[in-house]
């Protein structure tokens, strides 16, 4: 049998997708094989998230008045949360996917990259099962006459979304696991600033607009466009803007192509770092 190189290219990965495959249906099966409610806290952590934002913006803090959009706070929120729970459940796996597999890294000669990816994937199932949920609230929106929801072709711009958030999440993944193999503080520095980075990527709150430092320091952060054009896409049925889309679309492919590249050279390093 033909030996696989230790850095292929992404003709070899593609040949090797029954190992992501399984690797991914590895993770989802332990993450949930002793849990009670099992892929049913896919949808109840953005879910609980999102209830408890909205309590603390709309009844201890009321921002309802802040909010230059015509959306109920709670869709608003989940529709921030959602993408986002992917994006932070993503690197929380990736950081610690080539320790956690130490044994594989250090043994079998195969592409190190199933490992992060592997994680994006596991997390990607459960952000379908909380997108599910977005049209019970559509219903439940509509229904009490809070919003008024048509169909519209901008929905179909959503698969462009969802790829532009999987390459960048890819890049800044690849590029975390790396990380935090050579430098273990990475882990908890990765935990910290995930939960700081939500505040300023208008998950939950809107971010500034205006012309000063702040509004244009978050604006460099390609995550605000991209949570921004699912709420653009699925509420107001129109295409996101077009320039901080295609910014968030080209650091998005940058950052893919970095990370992967500075991944692929560095993997012949891993096992002596494990």
């Amino acid at each position: 049998m033909r030996p696989v190189a230790v850095n292929p290219g992404f003709s070899e990965l593609s040949r090797l997708a029954e190992l992501l495959w399984s690797l991914t249906s590895r993770d989802v099966r332990v993450r949930y094989k002793h849990s009670a409610l099992g892929v049913a806290w896919a949808v109840l952590l953005p879910l609980s998230m999102m209830l408890v934002f909205t309590f603390v913006f709309t009844r201890a803090v009321d921002v309802r008045s802040a909010l230059a959009v015509d959306m109920p706070y709670p869709l608003y929120a989940y529709l921030g949360l959602a993408p986002w729970t992917f994006f932070a459940a993503s690197l929380t796996g990736c950081v610690n996917s080539l320790v956690a597999n130490r044994n594989l890294v250090t043994k079998v000669y195969f592409p190190r990259e199933v490992f992060p990816l592997s994680c994006i994937a596991g997390a990607f199932f459960d952000f379908c099962i909380a997108m599910a949920v977005l049209a019970a609230l559509m219903v439940y929106f509509q229904w009490t006459g809070e919003r008024e929801f048509a169909a519209h072709p901008a929905v179909a711009f959503l698969p462009v979304v969802l790829a532009v958030q999987i390459a960048f999440t890819i890049g800044v993944g690849m590029l975390a696991a790396m990380a935090n193999l050579f430098f273990r503080d990475v882990r908890q520095i990765v935990t910290v600033g995930i939960q700081l980075w939500m505040f300023v990527s208008g998950v939950v709150v809107p971010v500034p607009r205006d012309d000063s430092w702040l509004a244009w320091g978050i604006g460099i952060n390609p995550m605000v466009p991209i949570i921004g054009a699912y709420r653009d896409c699925i509420v107001y049925g129109r295409l996101p803007e077009a320039v901080p889309f295609l910014y968030a679309a080209a650091a998005a492919a940058l950052v893919l192509v970095f990370g992967w590249r500075w991944f692929r050279r560095a993997s012949f390093r891993f096992a002596e770092c494990i």
